[in-house]
């Protein structure tokens, strides 16, 4: 597994919406990327991933932008990686594939995909809310 710089954007312009939008309203793409020195471009393509996964909603016009559709405690760290695009798969093991040609005799296929759940657990139970309130490392 590898986070692109898709995915670490995400979380970075999820946690400045959070932050300039605390009374919920619209943040524009202009406004995340001043803050974030991201390109709008390349966040426009993120936000638009993010929306459709529900994780934001856009206002348009004037004083328009993107504010969350859920609450910070309803939103994981996975919900927004996965919204980017990011595989949270360890992706060495071809056994689920049909690939793998020692598929009966392997013994390393239940370690990879013990890895797996163990990273898909870890980014489903960190919230926005935790990560903006530094309660995620107590877990």
């Amino acid at each position: 597994m590898k986070i692109t710089t898709k995915g670490r954007y995400a979380l970075r312009a999820t946690l400045a919406l959070a932050d300039l939008g605390a009374n919920g309203e619209p943040v524009s793409i202009n406004n995340l990327s001043q803050r974030e020195g991201i390109s709008p471009i390349f966040l426009e393509q993120i936000f638009f991933r993010l929306r459709k996964s529900g994780i934001v909603d856009s206002v348009r016009g004037p004083g328009g932008g993107f504010h969350f559709a859920k609450t910070l405690d309803e939103i994981t760290l996975r919900d927004i990686l996965e919204a980017s695009g990011e595989n949270l798969s360890t992706n060495v093991c071809k056994k689920n594939t049909g690939n793998c040609f020692r598929a009966d005799q392997c013994l390393s296929h239940a370690v990879w995909e013990k890895a797996d759940a163990l990273l898909n657990e870890f980014f489903g139970t960190i919230t926005l809310a935790e990560i903006l309130q530094g309660d995620w490392e107590k877990k």
